[in-house]
């Protein structure tokens, strides 16, 4: 099975929901929807529960691991950094 993480570290989502009803977005709701405080990396992460795992930074590492990841069996996890 293969997992694509697509990384922006920040709930970006929970900030539009935020502004969508009108909500300000002040310095502590700001830095509570960070995720980069401490930085996870889901690579090390995977890798120490045993699943292969790949750190994608740019289009070109996306499609190699991509097209590693659907080649071969078993799970995989490609961190997709946007």
């Amino acid at each position: 099975m293969l997992t694509v993480i697509f990384n922006n570290r920040i709930y970006a989502i929970l900030q539009g929901e935020m502004k969508a009803i009108g909500l300000a977005i002040g310095p502590k709701a700001h830095d509570m929807l960070r995720i980069d405080s401490p930085t996870l990396d889901f690579v090390s992460l995977a890798q120490g529960m045993g699943v292969p795992a790949s750190r994608a930074t740019t289009q070109s590492e996306f499609n190699a691991a991509l097209a590693i990841g659907l080649r071969e069996k078993g799970p995989r996890l490609i961190e997709a950094m946007i």
